[in-house]
Parts: structure tokens; C-alpha cells; sequence
């Protein structure tokens, strides 16, 4: 069996990301004749040292490669060269496309975060910060009578009207009051997910060069979104009431440069709720500045103890607040269905520019959805997911006091997903990272979601398996103390 001979390692410091580099120095050595059709590549491990990088790199690339046609997989054999002049020439080709994707508009995602796209899908992979609901929460009774409902009852699955479907939208007008928020069917857009409630506003209504305020982490850090149409995030931190409102008077230069991102309930990553004197105040403090604000409540359903306060837009009589909720946190990310409050010119305004990039969110979807919300077992289906989330949060609280006391400070969070741990000490998060990987774990390192550096991990109790909870725990506490014998920097 022939194999390749590897003579060269990546340039860590280009900004060419490295799984691209390795795909074109493949392709280089097969289209100079030096890797000939037939020959064996090593292992992704052996590859993984020899290129000095971790083996989830290796493995994008070669999926890419293997998309061009160039490799192929031979079972327990390995991986072998079947490259011809085509699929180098599409290699070759998307190689030149590559130099126009850049030079648009949308960015890439951060590299971790590109990673952990491609890692959340690998067999055995324990996903210790993942965002959404285990699969073993899946309401499947309800959701088959929903479905044999919606076969008896929905005769076409034709283009909706450009806000969505009006019961939909009705359903959600009544359910908002619970909320204090009192709006219209015409006051709600339909969008597939929270992410395009963002994204219509980024293109359609908000100037390039704006500043957009938001809490320091947060969870739109981790997104490209404004970025990539000209704006600036500026972080403003936060206590444990919520964001420091006050701070952003002292960075603000001009009158209507600027808007407000903000998630005050069970907020994204910390899990920090805000109080309810704290959101009076910054709504006051917007009002008086003419600062308008994106609400972002993805996770105001899923409180474990007490109800927590009402959402700003609950204050809101002048349409100054867009309001954004979703349905992936509650029940099903799959379903790709979100929705925006605003005012009637707003919602039309950003509904047309919907009609123009999909014509709409999945019909089938939002049938789906409004029988969900119909259903007479939701409210219990999300009064056991709150309890199971409960079990879920505590035991992992239990875990983290059992082996991370003198290691990490956090929170016990009130409702949502997430426990934000802070280390102690400093250490290569990068490392961690990649350390994690190499057991099996797979972690949302803090950075992803800050303005700086950190020393932080979003924890998801939502995702994980009750049973691998403490085991793992267990295994995150043994790397964090590997990396910090030789550490001597302690966190202030």
C-alpha cells in the first residue's frame, strides 16, 4: 500500500484558515503529480500530528476534499487518492470563488466557533455547552397528535401571507398579554428563527457605522451578524442586576448613532436575570436618550423557580422596543421558527425584505407551531421541561461544588440553559479546548462571547445526558488542574 509523504505544516498565524491550507496543499501535491491516484493517505490522527493541529481540522478538510472528489474513503483500508483533471479543476475553481466569498459582506464565524459546528455532529462527542434541548425531552406524544392533526386538517401548503400565517400570528397576539405585551397580529412578523429576526434588521432598517450597545459577554458576540454590514459592537458590563446602562452614557459621542442588544431574562451566557427596578431604569434611560432597543427573550419561558420580571417591551407604548421570541428553546430548534414585535411600519418594512429573501418561513412549520400552541398538553409538556431542567441545573450545580469549589466561581441560575464558570486562574483556553476534545468534551469557551479575553466557560445543563453529568464535570475539573500547575496568574 502506498502512502504520501507529508513535508509541511500549516502557517497558524494566516488569516487563510488552516483546514484551508491543508486542502490546498493536497490538492497542490496531487496536481504536481508528487501524490499520485492510488496512493493511501495516513490516518486523520497521524495527519492530525504531522500537521501539528487538532484531528476535527483534519477532518473538515478532508470532508471537503472528499466533496471535491479527490480522496475517497476505503473503509478499514483508509483514506486513498481518486482524484482525475475534474476534481481538481473544481478544486482549483472553488479555490477562486473562495477569493470572492471573502470579499462579501457576510463574515466567516470565528474559528472555535466554526469547530464546534463541526464537532456538535461527531459520534460520541459529549456537547457540555450546547444551546437547545435534549432530544430525550422531545415531547413525541404530543407531537404525533399534533402531526395526525395537521393531516386531517391542512387541505395546501402554499406561500404564506408576508407576515406569516395570520392564526399563528393571532395565537401569539393572546399569548403576549401574559407578558404584558400588547400587540396585534400586525404588529408580528414570522421569521425562520431569532438569527433572521436579526439579520432582516441588520440589512433593512439599521446604517453602517452604527454602534450597537449590548451586555459584555453576550451572546451576540458570537455572531457575525451586524458585523458583517459595517457596525460596531461596543460591550457595557453588567452586575447582578444586569447591564450597567449608566456606563453607556460615557461611551456615547453622538444623538441617533446607536441602539440597544440586550437578553435581561436568563441572559446568554451568564444566565443573569435582570431585575425588575434595573429594567425600569434603562428603560427610562433609553427613552430619555432616544436610544431604541432590540429585545432578544429567547429564554423568558424557561424559568425554574420564580417568574421573572416582565419583558421591557412590556413598557413599551411608542413601538421603541423590537421585541424577538422563538420556539427552539422551548421545544424544537428544527422547526426554524421565530417572531418579532414592532411597530406596524417596522414589522412591514422588514416582512417585505423577508419576501424578498425567502418568501417566507416554512409553511409547514408554522402550521405546526400554531397546533402546538393550541394543544391542550403544552403547558404541560413545558411545566415538566422546567422540572427536568430544575433536576438537570441541580445536579450539575451538585458536580460543580464537588469538584470545582477551588477552582471556579459561578452562579446558580434561575431558569435557561446555562451556568457561566469562571477559573481562578489563567490558563490557555485554547488548550482547554483542545484538551477537552481529546476526552470526548466538547466546551463553548468564554471568549466566543466576549469583548475581551476571559477566563470563562458557558456550561449547558440543558443538553447533556443526566448520567454523563458528573463523570464529566469530573473530567473538565482534571484537565482545568493540569493546566494550572504550572499557572501563576490567579483571576481578580
Amino acid at each position: 500500500m502506498k502512502k504520501v509523504i507529508v513535508d509541511w505544516i500549516p502557517d497558524k498565524g494566516s488569516k487563510e484558515p488552516v483546514y484551508q491550507q491543508i486542502v490546498d496543499y493536497i490538492s497542490s501535491k496531487i496536481s504536481n503529480g508528487d501524490w499520485v491516484i492510488g496512493y493511501y493517505l495516513p490516518s486523520e490522527r497521524v495527519l492530525a500530528e504531522k500537521f501539528k493541529v487538532n484531528r476535527s481540522t483534519i477532518s473538515v478538510a478532508l470532508d471537503i476534499l472528499k466533496g471535491y472528489g479527490i480522496i475517497e474513503g476505503k473503509g478499514r483500508k483508509g483514506t486513498v487518492i481518486a482524484s482525475n483533471t475534474w476534481s481538481l479543476m473544481i478544486s482549483s475553481s472553488e479555490a477562486n470563488w473562495g477569493s470572492y466569498v471573502k470579499s462579501g459582506y457576510f463574515k466567516e464565524n470565528l474559528p472555535t466557533i466554526q469547530e464546534i459546528n463541526h464537532m456538535e455532529f461527531q459520534e460520541g462527542m459529549v456537547r457540555l455547552g450546547t444551546g437547545e434541548l435534549s432530544p430525550k425531552l422531545y415531547p413525541s406524544k404530543m407531537m404525533k397528535d399534533v402531526f395526525v392533526k395537521l393531516s386531517q386538517t391542512v387541505t395546501s401548503l402554499n406561500y404564506l401571507e408576508p407576515l406569516g400565517l395570520l392564526e399563528l400570528r393571532e395565537i401569539l397576539s393572546e399569548k403576549l398579554k401574559n407578558k404584558g405585551i400588547q400587540c396585534k397580529p400586525s404588529n408580528i412578523l414570522i421569521t425562520s428563527g431569532s438569527l433572521q429576526a436579526l439579520q432582516l434588521i441588520s440589512v433593512s432598517i439599521l446604517k453602517q457605522g452604527l454602534t450597537i450597545y449590548t451586555e459584555a459577554p453576550s451572546y451576540i458576540k458570537s455572531l457575525q451578524v451586524f458585523q458583517s454590514v459595517g457596525m460596531q459592537l461596543l460591550g457595557i458590563n453588567m452586575d447582578h442586576e444586569g447591564i450597567q446602562y449608566w456606563k453607556i452614557a460615557k461611551e456615547r459621542k453622538n444623538i441617533e448613532d446607536a441602539i440597544l442588544y440586550t437578553i435581561p431574562t436568563f441572559h446568554n451566557p451568564t444566565g443573569i436575570v435582570m431585575s425588575a427596578d434595573r429594567r425600569r431604569e434603562l428603560f427610562k434611560f433609553c427613552i430619555d436618550n432616544r436610544i431604541p432597543v432590540i429585545e432578544d427573550d429567547a429564554y423568558g419561558d424557561i424559568w425554574l423557580e420564580n417568574e421573572p420580571p416582565k419583558p421591557l417591551k412590556s413598557m413599551d407604548e411608542h413601538g421603541m422596543i423590537i421585541y424577538l421570541g422563538t420556539i427552539s428553546k422551548v421545544l424544537a430548534p428544527g422547526l426554524r421558527i421565530g417572531w418579532l414585535v414592532g411597530s406596524e411600519s417596522i414589522v412591514n418594512r422588514l416582512g417585505d425584505v423577508k419576501m424578498q429573501t425567502d418568501y417566507g418561513a416554512s409553511s409547514v412549520s408554522q402550521w405546526i407551531l400554531k397546533e402546538v400552541l393550541c394543544n391542550t398538553n403544552y403547558d404541560q409538556y413545558l411545566k415538566e421541561t422546567k422540572i427536568a431542567l430544575k433536576n438537570r441545573r441541580d445536579l450539575m450545580i451538585s458536580a460543580l461544588d464537588k469538584y470545582f469549589k477551588e477552582l471556579a466561581v459561578w452562579e446558580t441560575p434561575k431558569g435557561g440553559f446555562y451556568i457561566w464558570l469562571v477559573l481562578k486562574r489563567e490558563i490557555s483556553m485554547e488548550k482547554l479546548f483542545q484538551a477537552a476534545i481529546k476526552e470526548g468534551i466538547l466546551l463553548n469557551i468564554g471568549s466566543s462571547y466576549d469583548f475581551n479575553k476571559n477566563n470563562a466557560l458557558r456550561l449547558s445543563y440543558s443538553y447533556i445526558d443526566e448520567k454523563d453529568i458528573i463523570d464529566n464535570i469530573k473530567k473538565l475539573s482534571i484537565l482545568v488542574r493540569n493546566l494550572t500547575k504550572n499557572s501563576l496568574f490567579e483571576v481578580k
